[in-house]
C-alpha cells in the first residue's frame, strides 16, 4: 500500500499564474500543498473611526505603505460619506503602490510620491524635503498602532498623525477539515491567533513550523510553538529558501 503522503500548509493566497517554487519543493519532498490566506484586512466601522476624533480631511497628504492601506482607507472614507479632495497628497513607499492609486483616484505625478527603492528611509526623506515638509500627513495604520514609518517620523518634526483605519481579522474557511498538516508556514503574527481560532484542537507539536519576519517569528515562541525555520536571514533571504534548506537536512535524518 502507497504510503500516505505529507501535507504542508502556506498561509498565502495561491500563485495566480499557478507557478510558484513551492509547488516544486513540495514535490521533491514528497508533500501536497495547500495555499490558504487565514487572515484577512478590513477597514475599522465609521463609528470607531470617529471615537479617534480624526477627520481625514484636515490633513493634505496621506501615506500608504501597502496596497490593503489604500483599500482601506478610501473604503473608510466611503463610510464617513466623505471624499478626498483633488488637492490631497499621497507619499507611498513604492512605485507599484502608487500606480495602486489609480483604483480610486485620477493619477497625477504632482500629487503622488514615492521611492525610487522602496525604503521607509528614502521615503521620510522625501516627505521631509522643503517643498514637503509643511504638510500635514496622516498615516493609516492597523489596530495594533504598529508602523515601521511612524517609528522613523518619531526622528523628525514632521506634522503627522497616525488613524487606526483598518483591522486584522480570521479569513473564513467554510471548508475547512480536520487539521492534518504536517508542516505549516506562517507570514503574519495574526496568521497564529487565526490558526488556533479555526482549528481549536491543532497541535503544533505534531507539525514542524516556519515563519517569516522577526515579529511573527516572536508570535510562533510566545505561542509556545517550536520553530523549525524562518526567514529572511543572511543564508535565507526568501521563505521558499529556508524552506527548502530544512526539509534537505529533515530528509538527511
Amino acid at each position: 500500500m502507497e504510503e500516505p503522503r505529507k501535507k504542508m500548509l502556506i498561509s498565502q493566497p495561491e500563485p495566480s499564474s499557478g507557478r510558484s517554487p513551492y509547488f516544486s519543493i513540495a514535490k521533491k519532498y514528497g508533500y501536497d500543498i495547500d495555499f490558504r490566506q487565514l487572515i484577512q484586512t478590513v477597514p475599522i466601522d465609521a463609528v470607531a473611526f470617529r471615537k479617534q476624533r480624526i477627520d481625514p480631511l484636515s490633513y493634505t497628504a496621506v501615506v500608504f505603505t501597502s496596497k490593503t492601506a489604500i483599500d482601506c482607507f478610501f473604503n473608510l472614507l466611503k463610510a464617513l460619506r466623505s471624499t478626498a479632495p483633488d488637492t490631497m497628497k499621497y507619499f507611498c513607499t513604492s512605485e507599484k503602490i502608487a500606480l495602486y492609486l489609480q483604483k480610486y483616484i485620477v493619477y497625477r505625478k504632482r500629487k503622488i510620491f514615492f521611492g525610487e527603492a522602496g525604503h521607509i528611509d528614502e521615503l521620510v526623506q522625501i516627505m521631509s524635503k522643503p517643498t514637503h515638509k509643511s504638510e500635514r500627513y496622516l498615516i493609516p495604520v492597523g489596530e495594533d498602532g504598529i508602523s515601521p514609518i511612524v517609528d522613523k517620523l518619531k526622528e523628525t518634526n514632521l506634522n503627522y498623525t497616525s488613524a487606526v483605519a483598518y483591522q486584522t481579522i480570521t479569513r473564513p474557511w467554510d471548508d475547512k477539515p480536520d487539521y492534518s498538516y504536517d508542516l505549516i508556514v506562517f507570514f503574519s503574527p495574526y496568521g497564529i491567533t487565526a490558526m488556533e481560532e479555526l482549528f481549536p484542537n491543532f497541535d503544533p507539536k505534531k507539525s514542524f513550523i516556519g515563519a517569516f519576519g522577526h515579529l511573527t517569528s516572536e508570535a510562533v515562541k510566545k505561542a509556545g510553538m517550536q520553530l523549525d525555520f524562518v526567514a529572511p536571514t543572511p543564508e535565507y533571504p526568501s521563505m521558499t529558501d529556508a524552506l527548502e534548506a530544512f526539509l534537505a537536512s529533515h530528509a538527511k535524518k
